[in-house]
This record gives structure tokens, C-alpha cells and sequence, in this order.
């Protein structure tokens, strides 16, 4: 049992760091075409919230005490963090195309806004569970 363990939480953290590092990466560079990076941030999403909910099944279910609310808040900020990038970054990836150049640039603007506040939202989630062991 502790194989399903080693790898289920493998999966979480491989996933959760893929999409919070281009999330961060693609808020600090706005020439990176962000639409490019969209679906496989939302697919990694989709595994950490899928491995996360595993990870809270074998580890906190039953009992809910101080380390669980740190956690909670990082499971809320994250998907805080995929709602905006939903909806601003998918948004406005799916208007890109064919598209004037001034409308592409509202476009691509309000994508890198969504990537730097879901970012800044992953940070939170990263801060969570690094520290939820301490409470």
C-alpha cells in the first residue's frame, strides 16, 4: 500500500509544480505566448486536485484540526487560482484567434493579468502546505 502512496503523492507534487511554475514563469514574461501553456496548466490542475483529493482520503480524513484548515486554505486558493486562470486566460485564449493586432493586444494583457493573480494565488497554495506541518 505505501507503493499507492509513493506515487499518488508523486503525481500531486510533479503537477502542482508544472503548473504553478509556468503559471509564475508565464505572469513574468508576457512575450511567452501564453495561450500555448493553457491547456496543459488546467490539465495538471485537473491531477492535483484529483491526487489532492486522494492525498486527503488517506491522510485527513476523519479528523480536522489545525493542520487541515492550513491545508483547506491552500485547496481554496487554488481553486481560486484555476477559476482565474478559467476565466480570464481561457477566456481570452479562445477570442485569440483571428483577431486585429489591437485586439490581440487587450487580449494578451488581460491573459498575463489572469496568470499573475493565479499565480500569486499558487504562491499562497505553495506557502500552505509547506508550513501546514507546523500547526
Amino acid at each position: 500500500m505505501q507503493y499507492v502512496y509513493i506515487i499518488v503523492l508523486g503525481l500531486h507534487v510533479m503537477a502542482g509544480v508544472f503548473w504553478a511554475g509556468t503559471t509564475i514563469a508565464v505572469a513574468r514574461d508576457p512575450e511567452i505566448r501564453i495561450e500555448r501553456f493553457f491547456r496543459p496548466q488546467m490539465g495538471a490542475a485537473g491531477m492535483v486536485f484529483l491526487t489532492g483529493i486522494l492525498l486527503w482520503y488517506f491522510f485527513h480524513s476523519g479528523y480536522f484540526g489545525s493542520m487541515e484548515i492550513v491545508l483547506a486554505l491552500g485547496i481554496a486558493t487554488a481553486l481560486i487560482a484555476a477559476g482565474v486562470q478559467g476565466a480570464l486566460v481561457g477566456s481570452a485564449s479562445r477570442r485569440l484567434a483571428g483577431t486585429d493586432a489591437a485586439t490581440e493586444m487587450q487580449l494578451r494583457a488581460k491573459m498575463t493579468r489572469g496568470e499573475r493573480i493565479a499565480g500569486g494565488l499558487l504562491v499562497i497554495t505553495i506557502l500552505c502546505m509547506a508550513t501546514a506541518r507546523m500547526f
